[in-house]
C-alpha cells in the first residue's frame, strides 16, 4: 500500500471529510525490514498534519500545502537515538540490562522480556530466581513454559510477551478484539467548539498529558508542535527514561502531582476544567479508579477530547497488561516475520530466531496516530459539538502496519544510516547540562510549519498551572478559546 492510500484509510476511519492529500517524497525502501514502516510513520504523520491543516482554515487560515519525506519520517522512528548531547550520543537505556530481549522457554517458545524499569527488572528476576546477568535470566526462563511465564508475568504485571505468528495472534482471543488503528467515539454531549483566528491550528488549545514512555508522549509533542499548550503531569516517584523525555519533550511544560493524594487529585480537576484535550497513556482503568474516567472528564469538562493510549487495546483479557514496543512485535507475528526475513537474508541454515524492527515504528506511529485522532476529534467537536474519546495501541498499529503489504525482498535496503540526509530537520539548543541536537518535527506546511521549542530537562517541573513553553504568544488566544 502506497501511502496516499494509507492516509486515505485513516481519513475514512476517523470520520472527517476527504482532506487535501499530503505530498509524500522519496522511496519506500529506507530501513532494513520488509514491512512498510515509512508509508505508516509517514501517512500517519501527513494525516495528522492535514487534520490540523483544516482546523486553522476553520480559524481563518488559507489552505497549504503538506509534504513529508519518507526518509524523514522513518528516521523519526528512532528520533530518541538521534539525540546529541555536547556532539555525544546518550547511552542506550537498554545497554546492560539482562531483563530486556528474547529468551526460549523450556518447550521451545520464545519471549521477549522487558523490565525497563528498576523495579520490573528487579521483580523479573525474583520471578525467575536469577541473578543480574543474562546466562541466569536464561536459564530462569528455561525451567519454564512459554505460555506459563507469559501469565505468570502478567498476573505479577511484569512485561513479557510471547513470540506469536500473525496467524497465531489474528485467532486468539486479544487477536479478534484488536480494532482499527484510530477510533473515535461520541461520548457526551457539548456545544461546538469556537475558536479565534491564530497563527498556528491549535493556539489555545491546553492538553493534559498523564504519559510516559513513548507512544504517549508522543503524541502531546505533536499537538504542541502544532501550538498547543501541552503540560505534563506524573507523581514524582514514578520512573522514566531521561533520553524518551528529552527526545518527547519538546514544547511542553511539566510538573508533579501524585493523583493518589486527594489535594493533588483536586488541582487535576481544577486544570482539566481549563483543557480540551486529555490524554492518557496508563493501563486502561488506571485512572478511571482515580476518578478520572473519559466519562468523568465528559462531565467535568463537556466538550473534552479524552485520548487513551495502551499496548493492547481497552478491551480483552490483555487489555489491563503493561506493554512495551517490543512486546507488541513480538505477539503480534512482527518479530517472527523480521526475523525470517534477516535469516534469509543471510542465507542462514540455524533455527529461524526472532527479530525486531530497528526502530520504534509501533511507539512512534502510535504516538502519530493518538495525536491525529485527538486534532480529528476537536475538527469533529468544531463542526458538530461533543465530548470524544480517541482510542489507540500498539497492537492495533502493530494489525495495520501488516496490513499495508511487504516490499520486495530484493529492494529492502542492507543498512541504515537515519541521521544521513536530516541536516534541514535537525534542531539545537543550550541546556545548563549542555548543547543539545534533536530532531525537529519531520512534516512541512507552508503556512503553518510545526513549532519546536526546547524540551524541559529530565527531572524539572513547574508549578501546576495553564502557561504556554511557546512563549506569551498564544496568551490571549487562550483566554480567547476558554471564552
Amino acid at each position: 500500500m502506497k501511502p496516499q492510500a494509507a492516509f486515505e484509510y485513516l481519513n475514512r476511519i476517523a470520520g472527517v471529510a476527504p482532506l487535501g492529500l499530503p505530498v509524500f517524497e522519496g522511496a519506500e525502501a529506507i530501513v532494513p525490514t520488509p514491512f512498510r514502516v515509512a508509508t505508516a510513520a509517514a501517512a500517519s504523520l501527513g494525516f495528522g498534519a492535514a487534520v490540523a491543516g483544516e482546523i486553522w482554515r476553520f480559524r481563518g487560515g488559507d489552505r497549504q500545502t503538506i509534504a513529508v519525506d519518507l526518509k524523514a519520517a522513518a528516521s523519526s522512528l528512532v528520533s530518541a537515538s538521534l539525540i546529541r548531547r555536547n556532539g555525544q550520543p546518550l547511552p542506550d537505556p537498554q545497554d546492560g540490562n539482562p531483563t530486556i530481549g528474547f529468551y526460549q522457554s523450556a518447550d521451545g517458545r520464545w519471549l521477549h522480556l522487558h523490565g525497563g524499569f528498576v523495579h520490573l527488572a528487579r521483580r523479573t528476576l525474583d520471578l525467575l530466581n536469577a541473578e543480574n546477568d543474562e546466562k541466569s535470566v536464561l536459564d530462569g526462563v528455561s525451567k519454564w513454559s512459554g505460555l506459563a511465564l507469559e501469565d505468570a508475568m502478567a498476573f505479577m504485571q511484569l512485561c513479557g510477551a510471547v513470540v506469536r505468528t500473525e496467524e497465531e495472534w489474528r485467532l486468539s482471543v486479544q487477536g479478534r478484539v484488536t480494532g482499527p488503528p484510530i477510533m473515535l467515539k461520541k461520548i457526551g454531549e457539548a456545544p461546538p467548539l469556537r475558536l479565534p483566528p491564530s497563527r498556528a491550528p491549535l493556539a489555545g488549545i491546553r492538553v493534559l498529558d498523564l504519559t510516559r514512555v513513548l507512544a504517549g508522549p508522543t503524541a502531546s509533542r505533536i499537538l504542541a508542535s502544532h501550538g498547543a499548550d501541552v503540560l505534563n503531569i506524573r507523581a514524582e516517584r514514578m520512573p522514566t527514561i531521561a533520553a524518551y523525555d528529552l527526545d518527547t519533550g519538546a514544547g511542553k511544560r511539566a510538573a508533579f502531582l501524585d493523583l493518589a493524594k486527594p489535594a493533588d487529585a483536586e488541582t487535576l480537576r481544577r486544570l482539566v476544567r481549563g483543557a480540551q484535550i486529555f490524554v492518557d497513556s496508563y493501563r486502561p482503568g488506571a485512572l478511571a479508579r482515580l476518578g478520572f474516567s473519559p466519562a468523568a472528564l465528559a462531565h467535568i469538562a463537556p466538550g473534552m477530547t479524552y485520548v487513551a493510549v495502551s499496548a493492547y487495546g481497552a478491551e480483552g483479557p490483555w487489555a489491563g497488561r503493561r506493554g512495551w514496543e517490543q512486546l507488541a512485535q513480538s505477539a503480534t507475528g512482527i518479530a517472527v516475520e523480521q526475523g525470517a526475513f534477516m535469516a534469509a537474508r543471510r542465507k542462514s541454515r540455524r533455527e529461524t530466531l526472532p527479530e525486531l524492527i530497528p526502530a520504534a515504528v509501533l511507539d512512534y506511529a502510535t504516538g502519530y496516530l493518538a495525536a491525529a485522532g485527538a486534532m480529528a476529534a476537536l475538527l469533529r467537536r468544531i463542526r458538530e459539538g461533543g465530548s470524544w474519546l480517541v482510542q489507540v495501541s500498539l497492537a492495533s498499529t502493530a494489525v495495520w502496519l501488516q496490513s499495508l503489504g511487504k516490499i520486495d525482498a530484493a529492494s529492502v535496503p542492507m543498512g541504515w544510516e537515519p541521521r544521513d540526509g536530516l541536516d534541514q530537520y535537525l534542531t539545537s539548543c543550550e541546556t545548563k547540562d549542555g548543547w543539545l541536537e534533536l530532531l525537529g518535527p519531520v512534516v512541512r506546511m507552508s503556512k503553518t510549519p510545526p513549532l519546536m521549542a526546547p524540551p524541559p530537562m529530565p527531572g524539572y517541573a513547574e508549578a501546576p498551572s495553564w502557561g504556554s513553553a511557546h512563549g506569551e504568544t498564544n496568551a490571549a488566544e487562550v483566554q480567547s478559546a476558554q471564552a
